[in-house]
């Protein structure tokens, strides 16, 4: 039997950008959900356990709730516990671990099909529908023979086990370098891969010196211009200035980036650009080409989410319910 719930306006994602739309929503006195299929800021919670945010408190701020912290910049468990505060304090709506699969029309309004950890069927009935599920959970594969093994990651958390170990990150941002200098501090054997031929000048400014002394000391190897073409369960092969290197290895962390869940777009009918993977919207009011659906937070971007974040974000859900 499936249950059904009817509600003014569903918000799909509980991040930041979620979160701030759910206190509009509740502003405007509506019967809203959020439904998330992970935890409350389930990007969040996946982050490194040692990273330190690039912007400073009063930036990740919503709802008129001040987030206050002895450091300049916030770490990982600081940001949790700011918005798990906010969920409280405005007492927000929401259903975790409920994963939104399709949407149907019918004439009552907009059908939301969820699929529930506990297997029973669910659905919802709304006028109003806002994406706001972000990139994180989507990550950019390597389509490479072997990534599919259990030593690879497209995540990285902490460096404790992996003490002595060969361990090679791909990629050469921030997320890339943060791991790298995390798993070298816990006795891990590290190998950088890279595309570029340079460090990303877009590295956070306080870690750049400490991974270009390592990378010159040799107690991080980098290798540079380099394309993995296998992961095997005791080697990584790489292409490098036209040679091919076998490279030991334990553990493969690829980090590459992330994307918007096309899937879903396309489950609901937005139109996006195939070359961005931006669904197509309008600027005032966040509107797509399907008739009550909204964007809100870093999936507007595309795989360009280096341009919206939760700084920039905060307001959808004022131009969205306003």
């Amino acid at each position: 039997m499936t249950v059904t719930h009817t509600k003014d306006a569903i918000i799909v994602g509980a991040g930041p950008a979620g979160l701030a739309c759910a206190i509009e929503a509740s502003r405007n006195n509506l019967n809203y959900t959020v439904l998330e299929r992970g935890c409350i800021v389930n990007a969040i919670y996946n982050f490194p356990k040692t990273i330190t945010f690039f912007t400073t408190p009063d930036l990740l701020e919503i709802g008129d709730t001040a987030f206050i912290t002895n450091s300049f910049r916030p770490n990982r468990e600081e940001v949790l516990n700011y918005y798990s505060r906010v969920v409280k304090r405005y007492s927000l709506k929401i259903k975790t671990f409920e994963e939104v699969t399709a949407l149907e029309r019918n004439n009552l309004g907009l059908k939301i099909l969820v699929k529930t950890t506990s297997g029973m069927p669910k659905q919802y009935i709304t006028k109003k529908v806002v994406l706001a599920t972000g990139y994180y959970d989507n990550p950019n594969f390597l389509g490479v023979k072997g990534e599919e093994l259990l030593k690879v990651s497209h995540y990285y958390t902490e460096g404790h086990p992996y003490y002595e170990k060969n361990v090679a990150v791909i990629g050469g941002g921030n997320s890339a370098v943060e791991a790298a200098l995390d798993l070298y501090k816990h006795g891990a054997k590290v190998t950088m891969l890279l595309r570029e031929k340079s460090l990303n000048k877009r590295i956070k400014y306080w870690i750049m010196p400490d991974i270009e002394k390592r990378i010159k000391s040799g107690e991080v190897r980098a290798i540079f211009n380099s394309k993995v073409t296998e992961i095997s369960p005791e080697h990584v092969v790489v292409k490098t200035k036209g040679r091919s290197l076998r490279i030991k290895n334990d553990f493969v962390f690829a980090m590459t980036g992330y994307r918007p869940d096309i899937k879903l777009l396309e489950a609901f009918g937005v139109k996006y650009d195939p070359k961005t993977l931006a669904p197509i919207h309008t600027i005032r009011k966040l509107k797509t080409n399907v008739n009550g659906v909204y964007l809100a937070g870093s999936i507007i971007s595309g795989i360009n989410n280096n341009k919206v974040f939760i700084e920039n974000s905060r307001e959808h859900g004022k131009l969205i319910f306003g």
